[in-house]
């Protein structure tokens, strides 16, 4: 199938469902892959990835709540994994496939794994991209480590107060500015080396846009989870990749996930923070492309 027309044209499209109109951007050629940003309620185009597309049909979505995708009634509760999910089960529909490949990161990566659990017919394999197989105090903690390491390891840094300012926000946001800024704020500490090329990281740092979503229900409970035996009964191909210096979905959760899916495939990229199609794009793009494309 050539993606010319219809559903899978180049460009930009919208899906209307019964909650919300979706938008979703098509660019590339070859088998399709579904890409679901993170946050929750970072905008997509921070995880364009033009090397990919030489090689697949990419299909970035904006997920409800961000961008030209429209809000829930209960915004900012109600974005659950569920909701996202169910969105993503709709816009594969409408595709002209029966199955895609996802490729989730961060947050992005939390939905993909969920719903290749729940919808396993419309997943043909998943790029689990900087994921974790759970949430809640034990995450936390290991993310307040990691940034501690951090810290340590850029002491000298006249910027870093205004860094760890940013992260202490994060539980104080409640508007779109403001998580804004605490995304723009904290994005030095995950890019495995900013300040050696400050210039092409500004330039990032003020193209990011974002939504403040809270991370919880329609009636306030948070949408923790821990994956950990759902991931145990996988059996479709699973690529997970991580930056070896990512502070927020590290190295040690990507083992984890990699010894819990049978024959999962674990790419460490030891250049690399949270952004690693960005950092190290060649090779990013070459295992990603080579695993969606051993499928097809």
């Amino acid at each position: 199938m050539s993606p010319l027309s219809g559903s899978l044209a180049e460009g930009v499209h919208t899906l209307r469902l019964s909650d919300v109109a979706l938008r979703y951007h098509v660019h590339g050629t070859g088998p399709v892959c579904v890409a679901h940003p993170g946050g929750p309620g970072i905008e997509w185009e921070y995880l364009h990835a033009p090397e990919l597309e030489r090689h697949l049909t990419m299909v970035y979505v904006e997920p409800a709540g961000t961008g030209g995708s429209t809000r829930l009634a209960a915004h900012p509760h109600g974005y659950t994994r569920e909701l996202y999910s169910s969105h993503l089960a709709a816009l594969i529909a409408h595709l002209p496939v029966d199955r895609v490949h996802l490729l989730g990161h961060s947050h992005g990566g939390f939905v993909a794994q969920y719903h290749a659990t729940h919808r396993p017919e419309q997943t043909a394999g998943l790029v689990l991209y900087e994921s974790a197989p759970v949430t809640g105090p034990e995450h936390g903690e290991e993310v307040a480590r990691q940034v501690g390491q951090f810290a340590a390891r850029h002491a000298d840094r006249p910027e870093l107060p205004a860094v760890m300012a940013a992260f202490a926000s994060i539980p104080a946001i409640g508007d779109d500015e403001a998580m804004v800024a605490a995304a723009r704020g904290i994005l030095p500490a995950y890019v495995a080396d900013y300040w050696a090329d400050q210039p092409r990281w500004n330039r990032l740092r003020q193209a990011l846009r974002a939504t403040y979503i809270s991370g919880r229900g329609a009636h306030g409970g948070p949408d923790l989870f821990d994956d950990r035996e759902a991931l145990a009964t996988f059996r479709l191909p699973v690529l997970v990749v991580v930056g070896r210096h990512d502070v927020v979905c590290g190295v040690r959760w990507a083992e984890e996930l990699h010894k819990l899916i049978p024959g999962a495939r674990l790419l460490i990229l030891e250049h690399s923070g949270h952004f690693g199609h960005l950092e190290e794009p060649d090779l990013f793009a070459r295992e990603v492309v080579s695993f969606v494309t051993a499928g097809n």
